[in-house]
């Protein structure tokens, strides 16, 4: 890391960060003052009471002992979520190890690659994940831990081997009377202590290592519990659908929910929207957390087919009764996300701006946050009774923010900022920290947006994404998509550039086609009146000059953003 970087991460607000406390500390408070209480459920599975997360870390750890680890070395896990995701995740932290979290969408070269680049030592695969991996291609590892039942998969270390075979009466051993929550002695980290190597999976198609500090967790927890902590009552369910491996679902769904001493539930399975909903109903959270693909999805299959008749519009054009129906399509949005979240926070990408104003239209509590990877992941947010449409909330708590713009207000520029969030840079690759990150301390986030004089933040799109029209303006295809996919049969779309021209790849809405019983000939002919209704709503040079159709979904990140550079 270049020393710039080093200086700014040891000077930067002292008094600060030397009034940060310890993070595993945090582990140890939420365990030992919930001991009885349920910590973590696997849906439709087993539950996992705060104490029996204590002892499978305890015995994680006396197996991480016997492999020879040391504190700083690499571990990683990748697996869909789970209790056990989440107990070998703890057990790296409270070890003094560093977690190497790896997406489960990966393919087997891109887990061996990123395996064998973090140096990790050992690593826990969930079922799927076991039948693409090899073994061979990943040399120096140690072991592969199975995460259904910690059972070793490979072991290269004969000290392992034994441990894990004599691992009750190791156990025993340690701890003849009992294990207890006095028992609990932890490593005591620092904040500047990486913690992590969460590796990205952006819309450019190239990972890299972020190298995330204590501090960085520290800081999004707390600010969770102050804003969001205080609304919701104390033993709170939480429902866990992103993937833990990514750091927005980590921080909220799971980072934040553990410390806090809540219940929280793993979907173990595929997030489709019929799955989510009945999750919704059945574990009825208390905050949700989500995608706006998520949100999209469930509000245009399960609520407009309900309200968007031609009696609920009459009704709603009438004085004396609309705020009354307001308030049945509320209380109907709110059941069908189990009638009982504070909240429903959307982050990753911007929420279309006909459901966010349908939402906002009935007072339904959504609001929308704003981060990165290198951030982990927080930068701006805001509770959804200040949310402003169209924006992603203001500055978190411990970090600055600011446009790179003469004029921010009106004239969009690029989205920098510093803090306690902030990364340490990215793993074996200073010329791409040195890209990022400023001598002062600034993380590029590559973002445009303005900001209005209360602070908040607009996004424009991706300095990568925009385009240069004929005529030399710049154009945001974000912009031009969100409102193509609130047209007839659009599922989702991307604009693209050729030779001067913007074309629109569109994905329909098969199902609605399908029961529509159309045609090709029919679907081109829709698409058709919807290039014309859009173009007669935008200027000039951003206008389409054709939409073709897309057999397939369009390829995704985790957090649903469609990966640009395959279709460019």
């Amino acid at each position: 890391m270049c020393r710039e970087i080093i200086t700014f991460a040891q000077n930067f607000n002292n008094c600060a960060m030397n009034n940060i406390p310890s993070f595993n500390s945090y582990i140890e408070k939420a365990i030992t003052e919930n001991w009885l209480l349920d910590a973590l459920t696997d849906y439709k599975g087993a539950t996992l009471q705060y104490h029996d997360v204590a002892r499978k870390i305890e015995k994680l750890h006396i197996m991480m002992e016997a492999t020879g680890v040391q504190r700083g070395d690499r571990i990683a896990v990748c697996g869909r979520n789970s209790a056990h995701w989440a107990v070998a995740f703890l057990a790296t932290l409270t070890y003094g190890a560093v977690i190497v979290p790896i997406l489960h969408e990966f393919n087997g070269e891109q887990i061996h690659n990123i395996v064998n680049h973090s140096e990790s030592k050992l690593l826990f695969v969930g079922d799927y994940i076991v039948n693409i991996i090899t073994p061979e291609d990943m040399p120096h590892l140690e072991g592969i831990f199975n995460l259904p039942d910690f059972s070793l998969h490979t072991s290269r270390n004969e000290k392992l081997t034994n441990a894990r075979e004599k691992l009750n009466a190791l156990f025993g051993q340690k701890y003849p009377n009992a294990f207890r929550k006095d028992d609990i002695c932890w490593y005591k980290d620092t904040p500047e202590e990486l913690c992590m190597i969460n590796y990205t999976s952006g819309t450019t198609g190239f990972s890299k290592g972020v190298m995330l500090p204590y501090r960085a967790l520290w800081s999004n927890v707390d600010f969770c519990q102050q804003q969001l902590g205080v609304h919701m009552p104390k033993y709170s369910n939480t429902l866990s659908i992103l993937p833990m491996a990514h750091m927005y679902g980590m921080a909220f769904e799971f980072l934040f929910p553990f410390c806090s001493g809540f219940h929280l539930h793993f979907l173990t399975r595929l997030p489709s929207p019929a799955v989510i909903a009945e999750a919704f109903e059945e574990v009825r959270p208390d905050i949700i957390i989500a995608v706006p693909l998520i949100v999209e999805k469930i509000i245009r299959k399960r609520i407009f087919p309900k309200v968007q008749t031609n009696a609920t519009k009459l009704l709603l054009q009438m004085p004396v009764v609309q705020k009354k129906v307001r308030e049945r399509i509320r209380q109907e949005v709110c059941t069908v996300f189990g009638g009982r979240a504070y909240e429903v926070i959307v982050g990753g990408a911007p929420l279309n701006q006909e459901i966010e104003q349908f939402l906002k239209s009935i007072d339904f509590p959504i609001t929308v946050g704003y981060g990165t990877t290198e951030c982990a992941p927080l930068i701006s947010f805001s509770d959804h009774s200040n949310f402003v449409p169209g924006s992603c909330g203001t500055q978190v708590d411990h970090m600055e923010v600011k446009i790179l713009s003469p004029n921010p207000q009106n004239m969009e520029g690029e989205i920098v900022c510093r803090g306690t969030n902030v990364m340490l840079g990215y793993y074996k690759n200073e010329e791409a920290t040195q890209q990022v990150l400023d001598k002062d301390g600034w993380y590029h986030t590559g973002d445009l947006a303005t900001m209005s004089n209360d602070g908040h933040i607009f996004i424009r799109g991706r300095l990568k994404n925009m385009l240069l029209g004929a005529n030399g303006q710049n154009v945001y295809p974000e912009e031009i998509e969100d409102k193509l996919n609130s047209m007839a049969l659009v599922s989702e779309s991307l604009i693209v550039q050729r030779d001067n021209h913007l074309v629109a790849l569109v994905y329909p809405d098969m199902d609605e086609a399908n029961d529509m019983q159309l045609t090709s000939e029919d679907l081109q002919n829709v698409m058709e009146q919807n290039r014309q209704e859009l173009n007669a709503q935008l200027p000039i040079y951003s206008k389409l000059q054709a939409i073709e159709l897309q057999d397939e979904e369009f390829q995704k990140t985790p957090k649903k953003s469609i990966k640009r550079y395959l279709y460019k």
